[in-house]
Protein backbone atom coordinates (compact mmCIF):
# COMPACT_ATOMS: atom_id res chain seq x y z
CA UNK A 1 0.00 0.00 0.00
CA UNK A 2 1.72 3.18 -1.17
CA UNK A 3 1.32 5.99 1.32
CA UNK A 4 3.98 8.22 -0.20
CA UNK A 5 1.67 11.13 -0.95
CA UNK A 6 1.42 12.11 2.67
CA UNK A 7 4.86 11.30 3.96
CA UNK A 8 6.87 14.28 4.97
CA UNK A 9 10.54 14.47 4.26
CA UNK A 10 12.54 13.37 7.24
CA UNK A 11 15.49 15.14 8.71
CA UNK A 12 18.95 14.16 7.64
CA UNK A 13 20.63 11.38 9.53
CA UNK A 14 23.01 12.29 12.26
CA UNK A 15 26.51 11.16 11.56
CA UNK A 16 26.40 8.75 14.51
CA UNK A 17 24.42 6.26 12.44
CA UNK A 18 26.87 6.13 9.58
CA UNK A 19 28.61 2.91 10.52
CA UNK A 20 30.81 1.50 7.78
CA UNK A 21 29.13 -1.44 6.08
CA UNK A 22 31.52 -2.16 3.24
CA UNK A 23 31.51 -5.68 1.91
CA UNK A 24 34.19 -7.83 3.45
CA UNK A 25 37.27 -7.62 1.20
CA UNK A 26 38.55 -11.13 0.55
CA UNK A 27 42.06 -9.97 1.43
CA UNK A 28 40.86 -9.67 5.01
CA UNK A 29 40.82 -13.44 5.39
CA UNK A 30 43.32 -15.05 3.10
CA UNK A 31 44.08 -15.41 -0.57
CA UNK A 32 41.12 -17.77 -1.04
CA UNK A 33 38.62 -15.64 0.95
CA UNK A 34 37.73 -18.37 3.45
CA UNK A 35 36.32 -17.80 6.91
CA UNK A 36 36.36 -20.66 9.37
CA UNK A 37 35.82 -21.35 13.04
CA UNK A 38 34.30 -23.51 15.71
CA UNK A 39 30.94 -23.54 17.48
CA UNK A 40 31.17 -24.61 21.09
CA UNK A 41 29.08 -24.61 24.25
CA UNK A 42 30.67 -24.98 27.67
CA UNK A 43 33.88 -25.97 25.96
CA UNK A 44 32.28 -28.77 23.93
CA UNK A 45 31.80 -28.84 20.16
CA UNK A 46 28.28 -28.34 18.79
CA UNK A 47 27.60 -30.18 15.54
CA UNK A 48 25.05 -29.36 12.86
CA UNK A 49 24.90 -25.61 13.53
CA UNK A 50 24.10 -23.49 10.48
CA UNK A 51 26.41 -20.60 9.53
CA UNK A 52 25.73 -18.29 6.60
CA UNK A 53 26.90 -15.14 4.87
CA UNK A 54 23.57 -14.72 3.08
CA UNK A 55 24.79 -16.61 0.03
CA UNK A 56 26.31 -19.89 1.23
CA UNK A 57 24.82 -22.01 4.00
CA UNK A 58 27.09 -24.48 5.83
CA UNK A 59 26.87 -26.64 8.94
CA UNK A 60 29.42 -27.43 11.61
CA UNK A 61 30.85 -30.95 11.52
CA UNK A 62 30.96 -33.37 14.44
CA UNK A 63 33.93 -31.50 15.89
CA UNK A 64 32.04 -28.19 15.75
CA UNK A 65 34.16 -26.83 12.90
CA UNK A 66 32.95 -25.07 9.77
CA UNK A 67 34.46 -23.41 6.74
CA UNK A 68 32.73 -20.83 4.58
CA UNK A 69 33.77 -19.37 1.24
CA UNK A 70 32.72 -15.78 1.70
CA UNK A 71 30.78 -14.18 -1.14
CA UNK A 72 32.32 -10.97 -2.43
CA UNK A 73 29.12 -9.03 -1.64
CA UNK A 74 28.63 -10.47 1.84
CA UNK A 75 28.35 -7.92 4.63
CA UNK A 76 27.81 -10.24 7.58
CA UNK A 77 28.34 -13.76 8.78
CA UNK A 78 25.65 -15.03 11.10
CA UNK A 79 24.71 -18.06 13.11
CA UNK A 80 21.25 -19.58 12.83
CA UNK A 81 20.95 -20.07 16.58
CA UNK A 82 20.03 -23.72 17.15
CA UNK A 83 17.22 -24.91 19.40
CA UNK A 84 18.20 -25.33 23.03
CA UNK A 85 20.45 -22.27 23.21
CA UNK A 86 20.04 -18.64 24.21
CA UNK A 87 19.80 -15.89 21.63
CA UNK A 88 22.76 -13.55 21.67
CA UNK A 89 21.45 -10.06 22.41
CA UNK A 90 22.60 -6.59 23.37
CA UNK A 91 20.01 -4.70 25.46
CA UNK A 92 17.46 -7.24 24.14
CA UNK A 93 18.25 -6.48 20.45
CA UNK A 94 19.32 -9.65 18.62
CA UNK A 95 23.03 -9.68 17.77
CA UNK A 96 23.36 -13.03 16.00
CA UNK A 97 25.70 -11.64 13.34
CA UNK A 98 29.41 -10.87 13.31
CA UNK A 99 32.35 -9.64 11.30
CA UNK A 100 35.37 -11.93 11.05
CA UNK A 101 38.71 -10.90 12.51
CA UNK A 102 41.82 -10.34 10.42
CA UNK A 103 42.84 -13.99 10.70
CA UNK A 104 39.66 -15.12 8.94
CA UNK A 105 38.57 -16.91 12.13
CA UNK A 106 35.11 -16.57 13.60
CA UNK A 107 34.19 -18.72 16.57
CA UNK A 108 30.76 -18.91 18.18
CA UNK A 109 30.11 -19.81 21.78
CA UNK A 110 26.56 -20.85 22.66
CA UNK A 111 24.95 -20.67 26.08
CA UNK A 112 22.47 -23.49 26.74
CA UNK A 113 18.96 -22.64 27.86
CA UNK A 114 17.97 -23.68 31.37
CA UNK A 115 14.72 -25.23 30.15
CA UNK A 116 13.30 -27.13 27.22
CA UNK A 117 12.21 -24.75 24.46
CA UNK A 118 9.64 -26.94 22.67
CA UNK A 119 7.07 -24.77 24.44
CA UNK A 120 7.69 -21.07 23.93
CA UNK A 121 5.92 -17.89 22.93
CA UNK A 122 6.66 -15.01 20.61
CA UNK A 123 5.27 -11.53 20.03
CA UNK A 124 4.91 -9.70 16.70
CA UNK A 125 5.18 -5.93 16.68
CA UNK A 126 4.11 -4.44 13.33
CA UNK A 127 4.65 -0.79 12.40
CA UNK A 128 5.56 1.12 15.57
CA UNK A 129 6.38 3.80 12.99
CA UNK A 130 7.47 6.62 15.27
CA UNK A 131 8.10 9.95 13.52
CA UNK A 132 8.86 12.33 16.38
CA UNK A 133 9.28 12.57 20.14
CA UNK A 134 5.52 12.72 20.73
CA UNK A 135 5.07 9.40 18.94
CA UNK A 136 7.90 7.93 20.98
CA UNK A 137 6.29 9.15 24.19
CA UNK A 138 3.01 7.44 23.27
CA UNK A 139 4.85 4.22 22.46
CA UNK A 140 6.73 4.29 25.75
CA UNK A 141 3.63 5.09 27.80
CA UNK A 142 1.20 2.64 26.16
CA UNK A 143 2.66 -0.09 23.96
CA UNK A 144 5.75 -0.81 26.03
CA UNK A 145 4.11 -1.33 29.44
CA UNK A 146 1.25 -3.27 27.85
CA UNK A 147 3.66 -5.67 26.12
CA UNK A 148 5.76 -5.94 29.24
CA UNK A 149 2.70 -6.96 31.28
CA UNK A 150 1.78 -9.62 28.75
CA UNK A 151 5.32 -11.01 28.94
CA UNK A 152 5.14 -10.96 32.74
CA UNK A 153 1.88 -12.92 32.64
CA UNK A 154 3.67 -15.71 30.77
CA UNK A 155 5.68 -16.58 33.86
CA UNK A 156 8.76 -18.66 33.12
CA UNK A 157 7.76 -19.46 29.53
CA UNK A 158 10.47 -18.54 27.04
CA UNK A 159 9.39 -15.64 24.86
CA UNK A 160 10.99 -13.58 22.12
CA UNK A 161 9.77 -10.82 19.82
CA UNK A 162 10.01 -9.90 16.16
CA UNK A 163 9.44 -6.41 14.76
CA UNK A 164 8.09 -6.86 11.23
CA UNK A 165 9.15 -3.52 9.84
CA UNK A 166 8.50 0.21 9.90
CA UNK A 167 10.20 0.38 13.26
CA UNK A 168 10.48 4.12 12.61
CA UNK A 169 8.96 6.51 10.09
CA UNK A 170 11.83 7.69 7.89
CA UNK A 171 13.46 9.27 10.96
CA UNK A 172 16.53 7.14 11.67
CA UNK A 173 17.47 9.30 14.64
CA UNK A 174 14.70 7.37 16.41
CA UNK A 175 16.20 3.89 16.01
CA UNK A 176 17.70 4.31 19.51
CA UNK A 177 14.24 5.17 20.86
CA UNK A 178 12.88 1.95 19.36
CA UNK A 179 15.83 0.12 20.92
CA UNK A 180 14.97 1.60 24.31
CA UNK A 181 11.37 0.40 23.93
CA UNK A 182 12.62 -3.11 23.24
CA UNK A 183 15.06 -2.95 26.14
CA UNK A 184 12.22 -2.04 28.51
CA UNK A 185 10.11 -4.97 27.29
CA UNK A 186 13.10 -7.10 28.19
CA UNK A 187 12.89 -10.05 25.79
CA UNK A 188 15.13 -10.94 22.83
CA UNK A 189 13.86 -9.05 19.78
CA UNK A 190 14.63 -9.63 16.10
CA UNK A 191 13.99 -6.98 13.44
CA UNK A 192 12.73 -7.06 9.85
CA UNK A 193 13.16 -4.18 7.41
CA UNK A 194 10.16 -2.00 6.48
CA UNK A 195 9.86 0.55 3.69
CA UNK A 196 10.09 3.37 6.25
CA UNK A 197 13.32 1.85 7.59
CA UNK A 198 15.05 2.32 4.23
CA UNK A 199 17.29 5.25 3.43
CA UNK A 200 16.11 6.67 0.12
CA UNK A 201 19.16 8.89 -0.18
CA UNK A 202 21.61 6.02 -0.39
CA UNK A 203 21.09 4.97 -4.02
CA UNK A 204 19.43 1.74 -5.16
CA UNK A 205 17.89 -1.23 -3.41
CA UNK A 206 21.28 -2.68 -2.48
CA UNK A 207 22.37 0.47 -0.68
CA UNK A 208 19.11 1.79 0.80
CA UNK A 209 19.36 -0.82 3.57
CA UNK A 210 22.76 0.31 4.82
CA UNK A 211 21.57 2.44 7.72
CA UNK A 212 19.24 -0.30 8.93
CA UNK A 213 22.07 -2.82 8.65
CA UNK A 214 24.37 -0.56 10.62
CA UNK A 215 21.86 -0.73 13.43
CA UNK A 216 20.36 -4.23 13.20
CA UNK A 217 22.59 -6.36 10.99
CA UNK A 218 21.47 -8.52 8.06
CA UNK A 219 18.03 -7.99 6.54
CA UNK A 220 17.45 -11.71 6.05
CA UNK A 221 18.48 -14.60 8.29
CA UNK A 222 17.11 -17.52 10.28
CA UNK A 223 17.07 -18.91 13.82
CA UNK A 224 15.50 -21.77 15.73
CA UNK A 225 13.61 -22.36 18.94
CA UNK A 226 12.20 -25.76 19.88
CA UNK A 227 10.68 -27.42 16.82
CA UNK A 228 10.08 -24.07 15.14
CA UNK A 229 12.31 -22.59 12.46
CA UNK A 230 12.13 -18.83 12.06
CA UNK A 231 13.07 -16.91 8.93
CA UNK A 232 13.24 -13.13 8.56
CA UNK A 233 13.18 -11.74 5.01
CA UNK A 234 13.41 -8.37 3.28
CA UNK A 235 10.53 -8.06 0.80
CA UNK A 236 10.78 -4.29 0.25
CA UNK A 237 12.44 -3.45 -3.06
CA UNK A 238 13.49 0.17 -3.45
CA UNK A 239 13.09 1.20 -7.09
CA UNK A 240 15.72 3.95 -7.14
CA UNK A 241 13.37 6.93 -7.14
CA UNK A 242 12.79 8.57 -3.78
CA UNK A 243 9.99 6.87 -1.81
CA UNK A 244 9.14 4.44 -4.61
CA UNK A 245 9.17 0.72 -3.78
CA UNK A 246 7.30 -2.51 -4.33
CA UNK A 247 6.90 -5.90 -2.69
CA UNK A 248 9.53 -8.28 -4.03
CA UNK A 249 11.81 -10.97 -2.63
CA UNK A 250 15.14 -10.91 -4.45
CA UNK A 251 16.44 -14.04 -6.22
CA UNK A 252 19.47 -13.90 -3.91
CA UNK A 253 17.17 -14.28 -0.91
CA UNK A 254 15.14 -17.05 -2.51
CA UNK A 255 18.32 -18.97 -3.34
CA UNK A 256 19.55 -18.52 0.21
CA UNK A 257 16.14 -19.54 1.60
CA UNK A 258 16.14 -22.75 -0.44
CA UNK A 259 19.57 -23.64 0.94
CA UNK A 260 18.54 -22.78 4.48
CA UNK A 261 15.37 -24.87 4.29
CA UNK A 262 17.23 -27.91 2.97
CA UNK A 263 18.57 -28.28 6.51
CA UNK A 264 15.16 -27.96 8.20
CA UNK A 265 12.88 -30.96 8.89
CA UNK A 266 9.86 -30.86 6.57
CA UNK A 267 7.52 -31.35 9.53
CA UNK A 268 8.90 -28.32 11.40
CA UNK A 269 6.77 -25.33 12.27
CA UNK A 270 8.01 -22.68 9.85
CA UNK A 271 7.54 -19.01 10.83
CA UNK A 272 8.44 -16.46 8.13
CA UNK A 273 8.56 -12.80 9.13
CA UNK A 274 8.61 -9.86 6.70
CA UNK A 275 7.00 -6.48 6.19
CA UNK A 276 4.85 -6.35 3.04
CA UNK A 277 2.06 -8.97 2.84
CA UNK A 278 3.00 -11.82 0.52
CA UNK A 279 -0.42 -13.07 -0.57
CA UNK A 280 -1.37 -10.03 -2.64
CA UNK A 281 1.51 -7.54 -2.59
CA UNK A 282 4.75 -9.41 -3.34
CA UNK A 283 5.15 -9.49 -7.12
CA UNK A 284 7.07 -12.77 -7.25
CA UNK A 285 5.10 -14.55 -4.56
CA UNK A 286 4.69 -17.63 -6.77
CA UNK A 287 8.47 -18.09 -6.72
CA UNK A 288 8.41 -17.68 -2.96
CA UNK A 289 5.60 -20.21 -2.47
CA UNK A 290 7.49 -22.68 -4.70
CA UNK A 291 10.43 -22.68 -2.28
CA UNK A 292 8.04 -23.59 0.54
CA UNK A 293 6.12 -26.32 -1.29
CA UNK A 294 7.48 -29.22 0.81
CA UNK A 295 6.50 -27.60 4.11
CA UNK A 296 2.95 -28.12 5.37
CA UNK A 297 3.01 -26.03 8.55
CA UNK A 298 3.94 -22.51 7.45
CA UNK A 299 2.84 -19.19 8.97
CA UNK A 300 3.77 -15.80 7.54
CA UNK A 301 3.92 -12.74 9.81
CA UNK A 302 3.52 -9.42 7.98
CA UNK A 303 2.56 -5.79 8.64
CA UNK A 304 2.60 -2.69 6.41
CA UNK A 305 -1.12 -2.33 5.65
CA UNK A 306 -2.19 -0.77 8.96
CA UNK A 307 -5.11 -3.18 9.24
CA UNK A 308 -5.58 -6.72 10.54
CA UNK A 309 -6.33 -9.56 8.15
CA UNK A 310 -5.85 -13.33 8.09
CA UNK A 311 -5.42 -15.07 4.76
CA UNK A 312 -4.81 -18.70 3.81
CA UNK A 313 -3.20 -19.10 0.38
CA UNK A 314 -1.47 -22.17 -1.05
CA UNK A 315 -2.03 -23.84 2.31
CA UNK A 316 0.01 -21.12 4.04
CA UNK A 317 -1.53 -19.01 6.80
CA UNK A 318 -0.58 -15.34 6.60
CA UNK A 319 -1.15 -13.11 9.62
CA UNK A 320 -1.23 -9.49 8.43
CA UNK A 321 -1.07 -7.57 11.69
CA UNK A 322 -2.72 -4.42 12.92
CA UNK A 323 -0.23 -1.81 14.01
CA UNK A 324 1.46 -0.87 17.24
CA UNK A 325 0.83 2.78 16.24
CA UNK A 326 -2.92 2.41 15.51
CA UNK A 327 -3.91 5.38 13.33
CA UNK A 328 -0.31 6.58 12.99
CA UNK A 329 -0.41 7.63 16.69
CA UNK A 330 -3.45 9.86 16.10
CA UNK A 331 -6.05 7.46 17.51
CA UNK A 332 -6.51 4.18 19.39
CA UNK A 333 -7.55 2.09 16.37
CA UNK A 334 -6.33 1.24 12.89
CA UNK A 335 -8.33 2.31 9.86
CA UNK A 336 -10.28 -0.95 9.86
CA UNK A 337 -11.27 -0.56 13.52
CA UNK A 338 -8.68 -2.98 14.87
CA UNK A 339 -7.29 -1.54 18.11
CA UNK A 340 -3.62 -0.71 18.08
CA UNK A 341 -1.79 -3.71 19.42
CA UNK A 342 0.25 -6.74 18.47
CA UNK A 343 0.15 -10.49 17.89
CA UNK A 344 0.81 -13.02 20.66
CA UNK A 345 1.76 -16.56 19.64
CA UNK A 346 2.10 -19.73 21.68
CA UNK A 347 4.20 -22.60 20.34
CA UNK A 348 3.85 -26.15 21.65
CA UNK A 349 6.05 -28.47 19.59
CA UNK A 350 4.84 -27.84 16.05
CA UNK A 351 1.42 -26.55 17.14
CA UNK A 352 0.71 -22.82 17.05
CA UNK A 353 -2.00 -20.84 18.83
CA UNK A 354 -2.47 -17.09 18.73
CA UNK A 355 -4.50 -14.05 19.65
CA UNK A 356 -4.40 -10.32 18.96
CA UNK A 357 -3.65 -8.21 22.03
CA UNK A 358 -5.21 -4.75 21.97
CA UNK A 359 -3.06 -2.17 23.73
CA UNK A 360 -4.60 -1.11 27.02
CA UNK A 361 -7.42 -3.66 26.78
CA UNK A 362 -8.05 -6.99 28.43
CA UNK A 363 -6.93 -10.02 26.43
CA UNK A 364 -10.59 -11.10 26.21
CA UNK A 365 -11.52 -8.04 24.17
CA UNK A 366 -11.57 -9.46 20.65
CA UNK A 367 -14.50 -7.61 19.09
CA UNK A 368 -16.36 -4.31 19.08
CA UNK A 369 -20.10 -3.98 18.52
CA UNK A 370 -22.26 -1.03 17.51
CA UNK A 371 -25.99 -0.44 17.08
CA UNK A 372 -27.41 2.29 14.88
CA UNK A 373 -31.00 3.26 14.06
CA UNK A 374 -32.33 3.02 10.51
CA UNK A 375 -35.82 3.60 9.13
CA UNK A 376 -38.20 1.28 11.04
CA UNK A 377 -35.36 -0.94 12.24
CA UNK A 378 -32.02 -1.08 14.00
CA UNK A 379 -28.74 -2.52 12.81
CA UNK A 380 -26.01 -4.42 14.58
CA UNK A 381 -22.41 -4.09 13.39
CA UNK A 382 -19.80 -6.35 14.95
CA UNK A 383 -16.10 -6.01 14.17
CA UNK A 384 -14.14 -9.20 14.89
CA UNK A 385 -10.67 -8.08 13.91
CA UNK A 386 -8.73 -11.36 14.15
CA UNK A 387 -11.43 -13.37 12.39
CA UNK A 388 -10.62 -16.21 10.03
CA UNK A 389 -13.00 -18.75 8.43
CA UNK A 390 -12.62 -21.13 11.40
CA UNK A 391 -14.26 -18.63 13.74
CA UNK A 392 -17.99 -18.67 14.56
CA UNK A 393 -19.82 -15.41 15.28
CA UNK A 394 -23.31 -15.63 16.86
CA UNK A 395 -25.72 -12.97 18.06
CA UNK A 396 -28.49 -12.75 20.64
CA UNK A 397 -31.42 -10.31 20.90
CA UNK A 398 -32.81 -9.82 24.41
CA UNK A 399 -31.24 -13.13 25.36
CA UNK A 400 -32.68 -15.09 22.43
CA UNK A 401 -30.20 -16.89 20.17
CA UNK A 402 -30.57 -15.63 16.60
CA UNK A 403 -27.94 -17.80 14.89
CA UNK A 404 -24.63 -17.09 13.23
CA UNK A 405 -23.54 -13.95 11.44
CA UNK A 406 -21.71 -13.86 8.13
CA UNK A 407 -18.97 -11.47 7.07
CA UNK A 408 -19.73 -8.19 5.34
CA UNK A 409 -17.43 -5.65 3.76
CA UNK A 410 -17.73 -2.19 5.24
CA UNK A 411 -16.33 0.50 7.50
CA UNK A 412 -15.97 0.36 11.26
CA UNK A 413 -18.24 3.08 12.75
CA UNK A 414 -15.62 4.30 15.24
CA UNK A 415 -13.04 4.54 12.49
CA UNK A 416 -15.43 6.69 10.45
CA UNK A 417 -16.08 8.91 13.46
CA UNK A 418 -12.39 9.39 14.27
CA UNK A 419 -10.80 9.52 10.83
CA UNK A 420 -13.31 10.45 8.13
CA UNK A 421 -12.89 13.96 6.73
CA UNK A 422 -10.32 16.36 5.34
CA UNK A 423 -9.39 17.74 8.76
CA UNK A 424 -9.51 14.51 10.75
CA UNK A 425 -7.55 13.28 12.54
CA UNK A 426 -5.32 16.02 13.86
CA UNK A 427 -2.40 16.37 13.14
CA UNK A 428 -2.33 13.68 10.43
CA UNK A 429 -5.51 14.06 8.36
CA UNK A 430 -4.27 11.56 5.74
CA UNK A 431 -5.47 8.77 8.07
CA UNK A 432 -8.77 7.47 6.70
CA UNK A 433 -11.20 4.64 7.47
CA UNK A 434 -10.31 1.42 5.65
CA UNK A 435 -12.95 -0.98 4.32
CA UNK A 436 -12.66 -4.37 5.96
CA UNK A 437 -14.15 -7.84 5.49
CA UNK A 438 -14.24 -8.77 9.19
CA UNK A 439 -17.50 -6.93 9.90
CA UNK A 440 -20.76 -8.75 10.71
CA UNK A 441 -24.22 -7.18 10.24
CA UNK A 442 -27.75 -7.97 11.37
CA UNK A 443 -31.02 -6.00 11.33
CA UNK A 444 -33.68 -6.21 14.05
CA UNK A 445 -36.84 -4.62 15.43
CA UNK A 446 -36.61 -1.27 17.27
CA UNK A 447 -38.23 -2.87 20.33
CA UNK A 448 -35.11 -4.93 21.13
CA UNK A 449 -33.36 -3.65 24.26
CA UNK A 450 -30.16 -5.67 24.47
CA UNK A 451 -27.80 -7.15 21.88
CA UNK A 452 -25.01 -9.63 22.56
CA UNK A 453 -22.41 -11.15 20.25
CA UNK A 454 -20.32 -14.23 21.03
CA UNK A 455 -17.31 -14.89 18.81
CA UNK A 456 -15.62 -18.29 19.11
CA UNK A 457 -12.12 -18.55 17.67
CA UNK A 458 -10.58 -21.55 15.88
CA UNK A 459 -9.23 -22.80 19.23
CA UNK A 460 -12.65 -22.87 20.88
CA UNK A 461 -12.16 -19.79 23.05
CA UNK A 462 -15.24 -17.58 23.37
CA UNK A 463 -15.31 -13.81 23.45
CA UNK A 464 -18.41 -11.76 24.29
CA UNK A 465 -19.59 -8.19 23.79
CA UNK A 466 -22.96 -6.73 24.83
CA UNK A 467 -24.62 -3.40 24.14
CA UNK A 468 -27.87 -1.64 24.99
CA UNK A 469 -29.92 -1.17 21.84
Amino acid sequence: MNRRSFIQKSTLLTTTLFVSLKSFPSSLFSVDGLVSGTVTSKGKAVAGVVISDGYSVVQTDKTGNYQLKLHELARFVWISTPSGYEFKTESSIARHYYKPDTAGKLNFDLKPLKQNDNKHNFIIWADPQVKNKKDVQQMMETSVPDTREVVKSMGKTLVHGIGVGDLVWDNFDLFPAYDEAIAQIGIPFFQALGNHDQDYRQGGDDTSDRTFQAHYGPTYYSFNRGKAHYVVLDDVRYLGVERTYDGYITPTQLEWLAKDLQLVPKDALLIICLHIPVHNSVKNNDDFYAVLKDFKNVHIMSGHTHFNKNVIKNGIYEHNHGTVCGGWWTGPICGDGTPRGYGVYEVNGTDLKWYYKSTGEDRKKQLSIYVDTLTNQKRLIANVWNYDPEWKVEYFLDGKAMGTLTTQDGFDPLSVKLYKGDKLPNPRPFVEPISTDHLFLAHFEPSVKKVKVIATDRFGEKFEAEIEA
